[in-house]
């Protein structure tokens, strides 16, 4: 007798989005099927805390607006039916305005760590360059002082490293910089000054 495998069921993108508010833990969502997600790190939580942070008071008062770790993006269906949660992320068209989800962001932050770095740097990367509002994708690492920037450009994207202490994420699409004494405050990365 021969075994037949199990049917995996996948669920709708509208099921998804109906029961996630009321999920004991996030879940991502991709092509029918949902990943629970990880919990953070506290280096990882003060860095996107910081970021946030940092953000939220230079864009008061002006039309982009910063998110932090619960609000959702949704990738554009050519690409794949998927919603993924960013760790920060920052969204400047006003009609873009679902109650749990973006479609159009500006910028996406994503702050590194063993579990995710793979997914964050690959498929992430490849899903979040297929909104046509992106600008910027911006990872940061928590145990060193370096961000990689993806930054969009003609003919495509480039790709900008920058590391140390005295660095500076510069977002031109925002009109802000971000120096790395703001992003890694309290974090074991920053030199301690005495």
């Amino acid at each position: 007798m021969t075994a037949l495998p199990k049917p995996v069921e996948t669920i709708t993108p509208e099921e998804y989005l109906e029961g996630e508010p009321f999920a004991e833990v996030r879940h991502e969502y991709v092509d029918g099927f949902v990943y629970a997600m990880a919990g953070a790190s506290d280096e990882h939580n003060r860095i996107a805390g910081n970021i946030f942070a940092e953000l939220r008071s230079r864009l008061r008062g002006k039309r982009c607006e910063a998110f932090i770790n619960d609000m959702k993006v949704k990738i554009p269906p050519v690409f794949a039916d998927a919603f993924y949660y960013p760790d920060v992320l920052v969204a400047c068209d006003p009609t873009d305005n679902a109650k749990y989800f973006r479609e159009r962001p500006t910028v996406i932050f994503e702050v590194l760590s063993p579990e995710t770095e793979r997914s964050d740097r690959r498929e992430k990367a490849i899903a979040y360059r297929q909104i046509s509002t992106i600008e910027n994708y911006v990872l940061i690492e928590q145990d060193r002082l370096a961000v990689t920037v993806l930054h969009r450009a003609e003919p495509g994207w480039r790709r900008e490293e920058l590391a140390g202490p005295d660095a500076v994420l510069r977002l031109a699409c925002l009109g802000i910089e971000l120096p790395f004494a703001a992003i890694y405050e309290r974090t074991a990365a920053l030199p301690r000054q005495v």
